[in-house]
């Protein structure tokens, strides 16, 4: 079967396709999204944060190391919480893929009620080994510009990691895994203030202070959210932009 993705198709019967960060953006400004699945208008990209991506590759090698020893990380038992141990999967590598999450097997799930098939690509997923459950762990990474400031979960912008792990926590319980309400995040916070040379011979040595945080999820939000994007898809008008989108004000003033 043709798969439903990329812009909307009333007439399709396959389950519409999006992406946590397509549900996402509908939060922010159901008229932007509006634009994008059904308009089919392109938005300006964005550069991709390399450094970030370096961070979740170094973290994943590690954690795969002792995925395939069957042991938690060194890391996590310095923190007490030797009891996680990076979960050993046949189809954890397709879980992690989010530009193929849509096809046979990957991390989604068909919300019949709409008929949408949400997903995306995890991080990383930890066993508790004291109560069989799974934990969703997702991998951040920043630069602090304060000296001594801790890394939080509290500021504004974080709201959309948290539906982030909200959304990830319920996929995966509708894919039929024991999976913990607690989610994890890990975060890389490139010291700019360490004492520690930097330049060295051969190469130069960034040093991240580490933190693992843990939250707690809440769904509440996602069965009405979908509910307001299935709507909104079938709208035959764009609907008006969220008074804080950047974008709608943008073409207000530029009338």
């Amino acid at each position: 079967m043709v798969r439903h993705r990329g812009v909307y198709r009333a007439d399709s019967l396959e389950p519409y396709e999006l992406s946590r960060s397509r549900i996402e953006n509908f939060v922010r400004c159901p008229a932007c999204f509006y634009m994008q699945q059904v308009e089919g208008i392109k938005f300006p990209s964005i550069p991709g944060y390399n450094i970030n991506e370096a961070t979740d590759i170094l973290l994943k090698r590690d954690f795969d190391k002792c995925r395939e020893l069957g042991v938690t990380h060194s890391f996590l038992r310095a923190r007490g919480y030797d009891h996680l141990v990076p979960l050993r999967h046949a189809k954890i590598k397709k879980w992690t893929q989010s530009l193929h999450f849509g096809a046979d097997g990957y991390f989604h799930t068909v919300h019949q009620p709409t008929n949408l098939k949400i997903g995306g690509g995890i991080d990383d997923v930890w066993l508790n080994s004291d109560s069989g459950q799974v934990h969703i762990v997702d991998y951040k990474s920043t630069s602090q510009k304060s000296p001594g400031r801790e890394i939080s979960l509290e500021d504004k912008w974080k709201a959309s990691y948290k539906r982030q792990m909200d959304l990830y926590v319920w996929i995966m319980q509708r894919m039929g895994l024991k999976v913990s309400e607690i989610g994890y995040f890990i975060y890389c916070d490139g010291d700019r203030f360490t004492d520690k040379p930097f330049l060295g011979k051969d190469v130069a040595n960034m040093y991240f202070k580490m933190s693992i945080l843990p939250y707690c999820t809440t769904q509440q939000w996602i069965e009405p959210t979908l509910l307001g994007i299935k709507n909104v898809l079938g709208a035959s008008s764009r609907p008006n932009h969220s008074e804080s989108c950047e974008y709608g004000s943008f073409l207000v003033s530029s009338r």
